[in-house]
This record gives structure tokens, sequence and C-alpha cells, in this order.
């Protein structure tokens, strides 16, 4: 059922037969388990999250014969979490804090349905004590661990200080609880630029910033903090040292109710944008034996030392300089990433949480663990990397993903070595020889169709690989990034293909600051379209809009020219999306054995080329098949036609794009623009073509703060207007020095992209 808090908007709209719950396990993870001494799993949890976290709990429930209730906000009601779900319910407006974030609305909806656990997934409560503590109270079931060690270790402040006085090692810094901005930075300067500004209650990279000088310091407080009160509730912040050739190692920890904790080996998270974690891999590659063991005991340590239950990470910062590491943080939550140690134990995380929440010891013995292979995961975003990674937002018109060989990680017991006689518990002898086919898992919380907001976190899904080691797993990455296809939104897809052939990266020369020191590599200057791809393109169209003859008749079937036979002919202009580039012409003319001569030209390289004999069959709406040539060709093309109502001009997006993704290995993604005709443009007008001092929204955003107004006196670089976009802030700045001439925003405001902000009259 569907439901929702809001009478008279209560309406059913699915049910599910109740599933058995003597359905037997798909991995089969829990067979060591002593029947006699097993306490029933719940019948029916909430899920309080969305997107894929909510489908991925969701399908581990199923699996298990537990029923699901989902809550979503308005904006989410036809989302593939709420589809999935046994029952639904509408829980307010689209803004987390009157939806997600609402801990009244969850609790009722618990009631309601009869859910008996809550599973917060990450991010929105999955963090929040007092959250745990409520449901505690109303004798619902936190999926986590107790509020004291969320209080304890959600704290960077306290749990620093729990593992100084543990004896681990933690990065210099000031961890009190003055936030007196003087103090604060009066602590910088001791410290010694360059320093991390970190939300104390935070994570996923927001409310942090890093800061070089002294003059940079209370702009870059103001808004770390401002991102820490949105997306935690909270706004103290603790200043450390930053390291400048840091990786991120962290290790996932999992403790039962009766005093069992385990690890479940490290991760390596250090290739990074934004302070957030862009792809991921387990084990973490380069480590000695030695220093596996000492990072998992140190994990469990700390775990132990707040009496933690569930799974949680403790994450450290790892010196590339001084080969030390430094505790960092726990996250006392599933984390995104958890699917790449899944995928090297042959375990199921989300049904170890369950079964941990019922009061079950853990599953496995620390000495029982496998590691198996090596396990890459891919977050998938709506973003567009060569525009400093700025989140982006609309429908997604066409999506097409590589099929995943499972759905859950593939049982490892049968690959696992047993340590030496003698080692410590925590040195497992990693098998990288094992004869395992190489797997693929898609985690999604969106369709074809679905639209990607400005409200939440813009990822889309991750894409999780496992191989025998780290070369087969990269090459199944891959081949994978170059068959997942997304158009509708600007996406990392190329950029992370670019990553994972990198060659610092295939020899995992890792660090935190990767991106930006290998920034020419990942970012070459975009390539000419090739005349494969002009072509393309052009076949598309000329196929697309030729029109079939309905039924034959004397004067179709007539040849050549007479009366308008079988002979066509008919130039293509194409555009790369940098409309200032000269455009390239194509000219297709059909053959009377129905095939095309086809000609390209680019004159930005004065270069063109001929392609005769070229047969070319378009499946609608995407598959064009093609001989090139005599190369056989199977491509997609996706049209992109611009939003309705916006008048034509010269930017790219007000124009039809055209997508070709080319077969594997042929170069991904090209975008190709289809000039607007100039009656149409004259007509228009180049209604959005920018003067020098106009400043336009790069993406659809909530206008946070306008800091000027008109009349005033600006510099070029001073900050004008903060946005935000899925919980990220970004700061414009006057592109000139002058003075402004107008306002179109206002604090508050939802705006599009391209719209307007703020224009400055720039000096004489």
């Amino acid at each position: 059922m569907r439901g929702s808090l809001h009478p008279p908007q209560v309406r059913t709209a699915f049910s599910r037969t109740a599933r058995s719950r003597s359905e037997p396990h798909i991995d089969g993870s829990f067979s060591s388990l002593q029947s006699s001494a097993h306490k029933p799993l719940f019948d029916k949890i909430l899920i309080a999250n969305r997107g894929e976290i909510a489908c991925r709990v969701i399908r581990t429930a199923r699996k298990l014969g537990v029923k699901t209730v989902a809550v979503y906000s308005e904006v989410d009601a036809d989302a593939l979490h709420v589809r999935l779900a046994d029952e639904a319910y509408c829980i307010g407006p689209a803004p987390s804090a009157e939806s997600y974030l609402r801990i009244d609305k969850i609790i009722e909806v618990c009631h309601r349905s009869g859910a008996q656990a809550v599973h917060p997934g990450y991010g929105f409560l999955s963090e929040n004590a007092h959250f745990a503590d409520r449901l505690a109270q109303e004798g619902i079931t936190f999926i986590g661990p107790p509020a004291s060690a969320i209080v304890s270790m959600g704290s960077k402040s306290e749990s620093k200080n729990i593992m100084s006085a543990a004896g681990v090692p933690v990065v210099p810094g000031y961890h009190g609880t003055n936030q007196d901005p003087d103090v604060l930075q009066q602590e910088a300067s001791r410290i010694g630029y360059p320093v991390l500004i970190k939300a104390v209650h935070g994570g996923g990279g927001k409310g942090m910033r890093i800061v070089h000088a002294d003059g940079e310091f209370k702009d870059a407080l103001q808004s770390a903090q401002r991102e820490a009160v949105k997306s935690f509730g909270n706004a103290d912040v603790l200043v450390e040292k930053y390291i400048t050739r840091p990786r991120h190692v962290e290790v996932q920890v999992f403790a039962d109710q009766l005093g069992g904790c385990v690890s479940l080996w490290e991760r390596d998270c250090s290739v990074q944008r934004r302070n957030q974690k862009i792809i991921e891999e387990a084990p973490a590659p380069g480590l000695s034996p030695e220093l596996r063991a000492d990072l998992s005991a140190k994990a469990v340590a700390a775990a132990k030392a707040v009496d933690y239950v569930g799974a949680g990470t403790v994450e450290f910062i790892f010196d590339n300089d001084t080969e030390k590491f430094y505790f960092m943080e726990m996250n006392t939550r599933l984390q995104v990433e958890h699917p790449v140690t899944e995928m090297i134990t042959g375990l199921d995380l989300v049904e170890w949480q369950l079964e941990v929440a019922a009061g079950n010891p853990l599953p496995l013995e620390q000495a029982a663990i496998p590691l198996v292979g090596h396990a890459f995961e891919a977050r998938i975003y709506a973003e567009n990397p060569r525009n400093n990674f700025l989140p982006d937002s609309g429908q997604l018109l066409f999506l097409s993903t590589p099929e995943p060989t499972h759905v859950f990680a593939p049982s490892l017991e049968a690959h696992r070595l047993p340590s030496p006689p003698g080692s410590s518990e925590f040195t497992p002898v990693v098998n990288t020889s094992a004869a395992l086919a190489p797997s693929l898992r898609l985690e999604q919380g969106f369709e074809q169709g679905a639209q990607i907001g400005v409200f939440y976190d813009p990822m889309i899904a991750k894409l999780v690989v496992h191989g025998r080691d780290r070369t087969e797993a990269l090459r199944k990455l891959r081949t994978a990034l170059e068959e997942y296809k997304v158009v509708g939104v600007s996406t990392n897809v190329e950029f992370l293909r670019a990553l994972a052939g990198n060659e610092a990266f295939v020899n995992a020369e890792l660090e935190t600051g990767f991106i930006p020191k290998h920034f020419e590599e990942l970012f070459p200057p975009a390539p000419e379209p090739t005349h494969e791809a002009l072509a393309l393109a052009a076949l598309f169209v000329v196929l697309r809009d030729r029109p079939a003859p309905t039924s034959p008749s004397p004067w179709s079937t007539l040849t050549s020219r007479r009366f308008g036979g079988d002979v066509y002919e008919r130039t293509v202009t194409l555009q790369t999306e940098d409309t200032e580039t000269p455009p390239a012409t194509v000219r297709v003319r059909s053959l009377p054995n129905g095939r095309f001569a086809v000609t390209t030209a680019r004159a930005s390289s004065s270069s063109s080329r001929a392609f005769a004999d070229v047969s070319a069959h378009l499946a609608p709406p995407t598959t064009l098949c093609v001989a090139l040539d005599g190369a056989l060709v199977r491509t997609t093309v996706v049209s992109q036609r611009p939003p309705a109502g916006v008048p034509a001009s010269g930017s790219a997006h007000t124009m039809e794009r055209l997508h070709v993704f080319a077969g594997a290995g042929a170069g991904g993604k090209t975008t190709l623009v289809l000039p607007s005709p100039q009656w149409l443009l004259s007509l228009g007008g180049d209604v959005l073509g920018a003067a020098k001092g106009a400043l336009r929204a790069p993406m659809p955003s909530v206008v946070v703060e306008v800091r000027v107004s008109v009349g005033e006196r600006v510099e070029q670089g001073q900050p004008v207007v903060v946005l935000e976009s899925m919980k990220t802030e970004t700061v414009l700045r006057a592109p000139v020095a002058g003075v402004v001439k107008a306002v179109g925003c206002a604090q508050g405001e939802m705006v599009e992209e391209g719209r307007e902000l703020v224009d400055v009259e720039e000096d004489a």
C-alpha cells in the first residue's frame, strides 16, 4: 500500500503478496548458525532513506522474507524504492528537513505500518543519536549502533580523544569545544597551514574545507559551518593539520550485542573530488601483512572501546611520505562503498545487520572471514567533471547499463585460504588465484525516465566489479563503464573511464590528491569528433527524418530523381558543444541499391573523408546499424531535444544534441549539436548570450545567500552569490570589477540553469 501522513491524500497504490519466511537464502551465509539458538528476524522493517541504498536494503529483506516499508517525499512519489517496497508512505515536501529528517513522521509511519525496526541506510538520520534514542523509547529497534556509540564516535573531537587515550595515533589538530571564530583561526595558525576545517558531526565530505592561508580562513569557516548545519544540524567544527600526500584507508568492522567484534578487512578510498569518494577498492593495494593486521586490530579495539554494535567503518589517514597512519574518524553506519567488502568476503552485510539487530551472534569468527580477489566500486554521479564536478539535475532520458552477473556477492568460503600457524587472526592469506569468473553488480536507485532533483545527493548508481586480482577487476570495471550509457544529465562516466585507464591508477599510485596531481592526463583537451562519429550522427538524422513509404506505389518505386523517387540527398551541419568551434558538414546521398555515399568535412582541421557504399539501418529509437568501410558498427545514438519554452540561441543547451555512443574501445561518447537555423535564431534573439559582466546559474540550485545589492561596487573575484545544489555549496564570484547593475535572485529562491543572477557593469 502507499499512504500519506496528510489525509485526504491517503490512497492505495499497490500491495504485494506476503513472502514466506521459509524461503531459502541465496548465498547461504548463515549455514553455521545453530537453529535452536537463532532468534527470528523482524517481520517488517522501515527504511528511513531513499535511492540506491533503500533499494539495496529492500533486496536483502526480500531475500530473507522480511516485509519492507518505504517513506518518500512528494518529489519521490514515483521513485524506484517506493515501487519496490511492500508499503510506502509520503512524509512531506521535497526538502529533506521537511521529510527524510522528520523523526516524528518516521516514527508515526512505524506505528501505522507495524514496522518493528528501522534501517537508516546512510546519510540523513543514520548517525543521529537522538533518532536512535527516540526509536528505543517507542519500542522500535534501530538497525545500527547504540546511541552512546553514535555520540562518542560520531563526534570527530570525542572520537579522537578516545583514540588518543587508547594509544592510537591521531592527526595533530584542535578538537576543543570553543567555537569562537577568532579562537579557531588562532589554532589554525598554531597548527600551521594548510589546515583542514571539518564538521564535528560530519561525513561524506560535507562541512569540510581546506585552507591554505590565514586570509582565507574566515570565509572557509563560514561556508563549512553553513554546510554542516544543513547536512547534520550542528555547526561545530574541528581544525587539523592537512597532510599533503595522504591515502584514505578504512577498515570495515562488525560487532554483535554479545561482545563479538571482527574486521572484514580494509578498503582504499583515496581518489576523491570535493572531499568525497568517487572510486573505492578492496583490499587496499600495497599494504604489508603486518600493516593490514595492525590496522584491523586498531579498528576492532576502537569499536570495542565504545561497546559498538552493528556495521561501522574506522577511517585512517596513511601518510605516503612517512608511511605512518593516523585515526581520522569512525562512521557509525553502513558505508556507500560496503559492496566492495562484500565482494572480497562473499558476505551480505545488510543481512549481517538484520541478524545482529535481532540479537544473534556474528555469523563468522575472525579466522573464518575470507579475503579473496579484488573489487572496485565506481560511483556514477550526475555532475560535470569538466566544470569542477558541479552537480547536475534533470531527467534520465536514456539509460542503458551493463548486465549484472550477480545481485548479491557470490559465496567465497570455498576459496578461503587458512592463515599460517602462529600468525595473528588479523593476518589473512589473500587469495588472488581463485578459479573465479569476473563478476559485476549494479546498485541503482533510478531507472530511465527518473528525475534527478536538486534536493538530494546526485549519485545515480554504483558499478561494483570483482576479479581474481586487481588487474582483472580493473579490466572488468573498464568494460562495464564502456557499457554504461546515460543521457539527460551530465555524468562522470567518461571521467571514470579515463581514471580507470590512467597509468598511475593502474599502478596503484594512490593519494587523495590524485585528481589534481594527474589533472592534465584525466582532462585532456576535448578531441575533435572523428569522421566516423560525424557520419554516424548524420546517418541517424537522415534515417530518422526521411519519411518511409507507407505502401508501394508506381511513383515511389520509380528510380532516379523522377517524381521524388529513391534518390535522396542532404547536408547535415554538426557542431561540438563548444559552439565557438567551426561546424562540420556531412553530405549524405542515397544510392539506387539502397545504400549511401557519405562525405564528412571538418572546417576546424580542413580535413574530409568519403565513405562509399554505406549500408545503414535505424532500429528506432536509438540503435543504428552501419557498415563503414567494410566494418560493421552497431551503435547507440540518442537525441536530446532542448527544454520546452527555451528560446533559440547560440548556446548548446538550446539546440538538439545527439549523443553517439561508439562501440567498445572506440572512444566512448561523442556529443554533437544540430545548430538552430538562422531564421530561428533571428526570431528568438540570442537572449541567453551572456554579457561580459553577467553571472548565471551553472546548474539548477537554491540561492543560499546574495551578498550584493544594486548599485554596490564589486571587485573581480569577489563573492556575490552562494548557491546550493544536491547538498553542495557553490560560491559565484564577480567576473569583472564594476558596479552591480541588476540582481535577479533572492535568498531561498529556486533558480534554473542559465538564469541570470547578477549583472555587473564593468568599469570603463
